[in-house]
């Protein structure tokens, strides 16, 4: 499949820098973000950098369980083919949480020719690009994440509560936000992330207590590079997950654990350099926004304000996600874009001119980041290529101003991901149609079962 002295230079010098290494983790990110893939033994690693290792490409679109979606057509009814995973480069690295010496390395997916599968979400980000790129123009990506950590002996019993301090056995209880004193309760657990961080070059700069007991938020250093940007986040991710569950903490990214606090997003930053590194969202100052914003940046905006409700059903993938989307939890509810207000759907952070950027804020920390950031960078695209000016940014509580509203529940979200006219165009008619329908098909699921709370309200009165 590739060159083998050339793809294979990689893997034997990390080969020989490691002599007692057992295993590889081979990771291939699905639909939902979830990683799925093989552990492969030493002397197999080749494969990966050479012919590739077979797995099959329903893999890419399974449902949350892991369950293959008869109504797509791909797995039973295709026979469920296998096609060849390929690592890719830069991104065999050591997991230092393993027991025994263990590496682990990204995949995608290609067929004899090498071509890319179509699912493969790190081809979606690629797609996403190549319209930018036509323009001279290149994304700047960093990706933040919002978390729980959550006591897992509790959980194991049914009962869902923030995880005690390791340090001093207190329990978190009341929002403490942007507190030392939660960071240090989980010092140890932090310290070993920030080394796992730094051993697998994942470029994690902050790490802050964030707006309610037990959750937390990590923050990515910027990447020219928006696919490598989603690289990054999925790895840190699967970092934060693995050091907690050697904590026996469970770290979750579901968008609302608890009801009555605040969700966990995935904010995506983004700005365009055009081919002299100039950051094209820089202009004038707007005097109401009191940055200073180009056209190109309105009209960046305008269109990413256009195709937030058809790419709802991306940003809040699953049944969960919805609860997040509520006013005064800091989650938006509507369209609004401006300036340094976290209530809106696009914020304008504070920044120096270099630096001016647009803050998508619509995602729950439970979606994928790759297919978060190819259809931010679709609506950008599609703004700046018709030129669409934004409605008037919002100053003040933005679910207080009337405006075009999310889709506040799943299945009005899918319906509308159904009609989209714009994203289809970025990531391809067939897939806009599987995922659609792994998400409809989950969501049949999922509401073929009888809530607890359905026999309080209806048992005795129906």
């Amino acid at each position: 499949m590739q060159d083998r002295p050339t793809a294979m230079a990689e893997a034997d010098a990390f080969l020989d820098d490691h002599p007692d290494l057992v295993s590889i983790d081979m990771l291939i990110p699905d639909m939902s973000g979830i990683l799925r893939g093989k552990q492969l033994v030493r002397d197999t690693i080749g494969k990966l950098y050479t012919e590739g290792v077979r797995l099959p490409a329903s893999n890419y679109m399974l449902d949350w369980t892991g369950r293959s979606v008869p109504p797509i057509g791909y797995g039973t009814q295709d026979g469920d083919p296998d096609w060849y995973c390929m690592a890719v480069p830069g991104t065999l690295k050591l997991a230092p949480w393993a027991k025994r010496k263990t590496a682990q390395v990204l995949t995608s997916m290609v067929d004899e020719n090498g071509n890319p599968h179509f699912a493969d979400p790190r081809h979606l980000v690629t797609k996403a690009m190549e319209p930018l790129a036509a323009l001279g123009l290149t994304p700047v990506v960093a990706i933040e994440y919002e978390f729980y950590l959550i006591d897992q002996k509790a959980a194991a019993k049914g009962h869902i509560r923030p995880a005690g301090s390791p340090v001093s056995g207190w329990r978190p209880t009341t929002t403490n936000v942007y507190s030392h004193d939660d960071l240090a309760d989980f010092s140890d657990l932090f310290a070993e992330i920030h080394e796992a961080c730094a051993l697998q070059d994942i470029p994690a700069e902050t790490f802050v207590a964030e707006y309610a007991p037990g959750q937390f938020e990590i923050n990515i250093l910027h990447s020219t590079d928006a696919l490598q940007a989603c690289d990054n986040a999925i790895l840190l991710e699967r970092c934060i997950r693995e050091v907690a569950r050697r904590h026996g903490i469970i770290a979750t990214f579901m968008a609302k654990p608890f009801i009555e606090q605040t969700g966990s997003g995935l904010h995506v930053h983004v700005s365009l350099i055009d081919g002299d590194g100039n950051n094209v969202f820089t202009g004038p100052m707007d005097e109401t926004l009191k940055r200073p914003i180009s056209d190109t940046m309105r009209h960046a905006i305008g269109g990413v304000v256009e195709t937030l409700p058809e790419g709802m059903a991306i940003f809040a993938p699953n049944a969960n996600s919805y609860r997040r989307l509520m006013p005064g939890a800091y989650a938006p509810v509507n369209t609004h874009w401006g300036g340094d207000n976290r209530t809106l759907c696009i914020r304008i952070p504070p920044s120096d001119e270099k630096a001016v950027r647009l803050e998508h804020r619509a995602s729950g920390a439970d979606a994928n980041p790759y297919l978060v950031t190819a259809a931010v960078l679709a609506g950008i695209h599609h703004g700046i290529s018709n030129k669409i000016t934004p409605p008037p940014p919002v100053i003040g509580d933005a679910a207080e101003v009337d405006g075009i509203e999310l889709p506040g529940r799943w299945e009005s979200a899918l319906e509308r991901f159904r009609q989209a006219e714009v994203l289809p165009k970025y990531l391809g008619e067939e897939y806009c149609k599987c995922y659609y329908g792994c998400r409809k098909y989950e969501a049949d699921n999922f509401h073929a079962h009888i809530d607890p709370l359905e026999y309080q309200w209806y048992l005795r009165t129906a």
